[in-house]
């Protein structure tokens, strides 16, 4: 299996989900290879929740990374989960449309993989706020 849907899967375990038990890690690679992870944080008001995706970047980011290559995003179930459309918009902010995604699939498939281009067609940029 990929090291990066491994550092996804990982850090799972430490993800707060009392209310749905659906657990997800993320872990985003940056350009020189550094690997940093998020797990999804739940709150009671759902729309206080952070995502892995979200808590993996904003890691990332804390480090002063700004350059992205791949991000490998997991759940507990295994069912192929791929970033919500708010984590693709936070995506496009630091990564070009050729970061690769990488959905987990379970040990019997490989991960489905995409491109962050493919999964947000038209997204909104800094240059459309001129």
């Amino acid at each position: 299996m990929d090291a990066l849907i491994d550092a996804a899967r990982e850090i799972q375990s430490r993800a707060h989900v009392p209310y749905s038990e659906y657990r997800v890690g993320a872990a985003l690679e940056t350009a020189d290879g550094e690997v940093f992870v998020g797990c999804n944080l739940e709150n009671a008001n759902y729309s206080n929740s952070l995502h892995a995706e979200e808590v993996a970047i904003a890691e990332a980011v804390k480090n002063g990374h700004r350059e992205f290559t791949r991000l490998a995003v997991s759940s507990g179930r295994r069912d192929g989960v791929t970033p919500c459309g708010m984590c693709r918009q936070t995506l496009v902010e630091f990564a070009n449309d050729d970061l690769v995604i990488l959905c987990d699939e379970g040990d019997d498939d490989p991960p489905r993989e995409y491109t962050l281009g493919e999964l947000l067609p038209n997204t909104i940029t800094e240059e459309m706020l001129k």
